[in-house]
């Protein structure tokens, strides 16, 4: 399994007005970061995880060729709003995309991209398959899929465990039962917005304290604002087995 970071950014961490703070100004690319998203493949199977504003971008980026499906985590603009751009998987697969989703997202997805719904479409747009994500296990080719519940403030939000890879992100709760599904990872991605404390995301503290309670071999913060901080100096504090992720990191499990 190849796992591509096609961003770990937080919008409050991509500008949109001119910004002087030290990570907008840095010349480093691992404090450039898109919004957040994650491309698996595994053998034939090639998925992604949440489709942000700038999904056309990382999909160039990364010269994504094939597409098998999209999982969404939730139903946030900064996780959806690239939606549309699946229209080129369209028109070279030829065939619908299959977007799995919980039933508040994808009835999120029907009211914004409300045209690929309609009885008699325009030609040309998105052609999408709504497949709905309860609490058990679902496949996408060979890839076993768990989904895992966290919370988003009050949000309930879906997490994904494919084999040995966790993936989680916009959380700020994780049940005990939940956590259960963390255990034995050998890698383990979560959220870590910043410093401070948040409503409704987990703080680099508090996502520190995640990982040394479920003892991945490794782990990778994302979702990450610019007022965490530059890349460097953050992550030389972190405990060994524990880094900030980057966009354009890839990883092979």
């Amino acid at each position: 399994m190849i796992i591509t970071f096609l961003g770990t950014g937080h919008s409050q961490g991509i500008p949109v007005i001119a910004c002087d703070c030290p990570v907008c100004q840095s010349d480093n690319p691992l404090d450039k970061r898109l919004r957040t998203s994650v491309h698996i493949q595994h053998n034939d199977t090639s998925i992604v995880v949440d489709t942000g504003p700038d999904f056309r971008q990382q999909v160039l980026r990364e010269n994504i060729t094939k597409l098998d499906a999209i999982i969404y985590t939730h139903q946030h603009k900064d996780h959806i709003a690239g939606l549309d751009d699946v229209r080129s998987f369209n028109f070279k697969q030829k065939k619908p995309m299959p977007l799995y989703g919980n039933e508040d997202t994808l009835e999120q997805i029907k009211k914004d991209f409300y045209y690929a719904f309609e009885e008699n479409k325009y030609p040309g747009v998105p052609q999408i398959l709504l497949e709905e994500i309860t609490k058990k296990s679902f496949n996408i080719g060979e890839l076993k899929i768990e989904p895992i519940e966290v919370m988003h403030y009050n949000l309930p939000v879906l997490g994904f465990r494919f084999g040995d890879f966790t993936y989680i992100t916009d959380a700020n709760y994780i049940s005990e039962s939940e956590k259960l599904k963390l255990l034995n990872s050998k890698i383990l991605v979560l959220n870590a917005i910043f410093r401070d404390e948040h409503y409704s995301h987990f703080n680099l503290d508090q996502a520190v304290k995640i990982v040394q309670e479920v003892k991945p071999e490794k782990a990778y913060f994302t979702h990450i604002s610019h007022r965490m901080g530059l890349h460097n100096p953050v992550n030389s504090e972190l405990p060994k087995n524990i880094e900030l992720a980057y966009d354009g990191l890839k990883l092979e499990i």
